[in-house]
């Protein structure tokens, strides 16, 4: 038995790209960072290390995702990892592995730098008497 299967939760690297099938269906590619994290057993320091994936989804699905998704999205995607060739205009034989998305669920938004995570900002103080309770 076989079973080709990849899960992955990241961030979006870079905005999406939306492009046309001569069949009139829509591909959207972009990539995901993903890291681990551990502690060096010789240094006791804690390492960590990033990689990269290369994401591409067909139909409707690559539609939302290049209509909600921007640079930063946090993703979860599983799917099927599968490897494309072919031949570049030097002759050269080029190869891309990437996740062949089935399933996609959207994440926590970036945050945008210039704008407070929440409403109040931390200099603000609440007076009681406002509270409607």
């Amino acid at each position: 038995m076989n079973y080709n299967r990849a899960i992955i939760i990241g961030n979006i690297t870079k905005d999406p790209e939306l492009k046309a099938l001569p069949s009139g269906g829509s591909v959207c590619n972009f990539s995901i960072a993903t890291n681990r994290t551990w502690m060096d057993k010789t240094s006791g320091k804690k390492q960590e290390a990033v990689e990269f994936h290369n994401v591409v989804v067909f139909g409707r699905m690559a539609d939302n995702v290049a209509q909600y998704i921007r640079k930063g999205s946090q993703l979860l995607v599983e799917g099927r990892i599968q490897t494309r060739s072919w031949e570049g205009k030097d002759g050269k034989k080029n190869y891309r592995t990437e996740i062949v998305a089935e399933s996609i669920q959207f994440g926590a938004k970036p945050r945008d730098e210039g704008r407070p995570s929440s409403p109040l900002n931390e200099e603000q103080e609440i007076d009681i008497a406002d509270i409607p309770f």
